[in-house]
């Protein structure tokens, strides 16, 4: 596997026991690089706040961990994982910007920056009602249609019912891990896993498996508050399915709203249940907006096509571009092309129901969509198509 100097270099900071991501960056940012990183003796590491004998310990421990991330490389390539850090262009966009970006990410399948800009993350509690898996389902199964990334942590209940209604949806969805690629936690997703790490009948890629965490990191309860960050940084906003008091899901959406600067949305349960005590708590506080239809959460995240504009919350997490660039339109998924066809004259929404074969809430969703892309507009009760400049 041939990795790029600056990615090497990340890599080795990583393996150095005692370096976290705020560590890093801060050396990085003393040296100018993670290359240069490598060479800082113990009094300069001492300006990052670090006491002396720390520092020259960092500093020997930098210099002999070639043999560790050679090693390390050797695992990655016998697993089939794939190695990106900071420095590469193929690095997720959103994440880049949160604090404490991971500087390493290793992933089995795919990340594809144009499409995964477009992401939004579903989590919620382990143990989760039926209620909670289906409207896991219902809602991961329309925005990944939608065209938008689903995110998830991979663990049981409604983050493996999120990764599980994206496949079957065919859309792209990314499972990040609280420990290394060496290790499939829980142990029952090992299929799952590999499903969305794979490619579909037409080359399509399904999705990502992903960590930061070294390949041979076994389980443990203090990764997942790491992982936390990532599921979020890597999205626009972030939906609370289902949670009880003190869920992990929680913590995501507090560090989505005051770190991140995401969006955050809730789904309202039953006010008598525990398993959403928590996500109630969090509408009932203002801490999050309620949603009751996938639709609602696509036009409080903006659509795929509404962020190739100008000004859009996409464009806060990610490169700009100059006014000279011409906006590329998005590509239309299959459902929405029936829409579009359907709309040679207006319709109501029960005609276009007829017409596409779509269901009623799915049509629901993909008209939001249309009409944020301006595709579509209204006509008092009924739709007509819009005319693109």
């Amino acid at each position: 596997m041939e990795i790029p100097a600056p990615t090497l270099a990340f890599l080795r900071l990583t393996l150095v026991d005692g370096l976290g991501p705020a560590t890093i960056a801060k050396l990085v940012g003393l040296a100018g690089s993670a290359e240069e990183a490598l060479e800082l003796s113990p009094a300069q590491i001492g300006l990052c706040k670090v006491g002396a004998q720390r520092a020259a310990k960092m500093a020997a421990d930098i210099r002999e961990s070639k043999a560790a991330a050679e090693d390390e490389i050797a695992r990655a390539e016998s697993l089939g994982v794939s190695i990106v850090s900071l420095a590469d262009e193929s690095y997720p966009a959103l994440l880049r910007q949160i604090p404490d970006a991971p500087p390493i990410l290793y992933y089995k399948g795919s990340l594809i920056p144009e499409s995964d800009r477009f992401a939004a993350a579903i989590v919620g509690s382990r143990r989760c009602t039926a209620y909670g898996l289906e409207q896991t389902t219902r809602f991961a199964g329309t925005l990944a249609r939608a065209g938008i990334t689903i995110v998830s942590g991979g663990a049981r209940g409604i983050d493996t019912a999120a990764h599980r209604a994206v496949l079957m949806s065919k859309g792209r969805t990314i499972a990040v891990l609280g420990c290394g690629l060496a290790h499939t936690y829980p142990p029952e997703n090992a299929e799952l896993f590999d499903q969305v790490a794979a490619v579909d009948e037409d080359g399509k890629s399904l999705g990502a498996v992903v960590s930061e965490l070294p390949l041979q990191t076994v389980p443990d309860r203090q990764n997942f508050p790491r992982r936390n960050r990532i599921i979020s940084g890597l999205s626009l906003g972030v939906l609370v399915i289902e949670a009880a008091k003190g869920s992990g899901a929680l913590i995501t959406a507090q560090q989505a709203v005051e770190e991140h600067g995401r969006e955050v949305f809730a789904i309202p349960g039953r006010v008598d249940s525990a398993a959403s005590e928590g996500s109630n708590e969090l509408l009932k506080s203002g801490g999050a907006a309620m949603v009751t239809e996938p639709g609602d959460v696509v036009a409080l995240l903006e659509s795929p096509a509404r962020h190739l504009f100008e000004g859009t919350h996409a464009a806060r997490f990610g490169p700009t571009r100059s006014e000279e660039e011409v906006p590329i339109k998005a590509p239309v998924p299959p459902d929405q092309e029936r829409i579009l066809t359907a709309l040679d004259t207006e319709r109501s929404a029960d005609e276009l129901v007829e017409l596409t074969g779509l269901a009623p809430a799915s049509l629901r969703s993909h008209l939001t969509l249309l009409e944020i892309s301006k595709r579509v507009h209204r006509v008092g009760t009924r739709f007509a198509r819009r005319t693109m400049s």
